[in-house]
């Protein structure tokens, strides 16, 4: 039984794009990380970690003091969320702000908190 040269490229081919996807497959993770910090229950841990933050200081505050708050609160799981940043904080005051669309700014937080 002989086969023709293209024949054999086909099986070859086929044979191995299988491998080729079976690798790739073996390396895509399958569950979730620990310190995966992008979905929410995260998100919502941050929310409530920046608001408590928030109620313990002033109105007053800035975005970078607000920052360093949130880093030393004693809630904030700095294993968990290692990757937190400025930028990420001011990802997460412009998701509170579309959610709740009558607060615009720190000060207006911390009134409907206290009040």
């Amino acid at each position: 039984m002989e086969f023709e040269t293209s024949t054999l490229m086909l099986i070859f081919f086929v044979i191995l794009l299988v491998i080729s996807i079976w690798k790739i497959y073996a390396f895509l993770p399958n569950k979730p990380l620990e310190d995966d910090d992008t979905t929410e229950g995260a998100q919502e841990e941050l929310i409530l970690v920046m608001l408590n933050t928030i109620k313990n200081r002033n109105k007053n505050i800035s975005i970078d003091e607000l920052y360093v708050y949130m880093i030393e609160n004693e809630d904030f799981n700095k294993e968990k969320f290692w990757r937190f940043n400025k930028n990420r904080l001011n990802k997460l005051l412009e998701s509170y702000y579309i959610k709740n669309p009558h607060i615009s700014n720190i000060g207006e937080i911390y009134i409907e908190i206290k009040g």
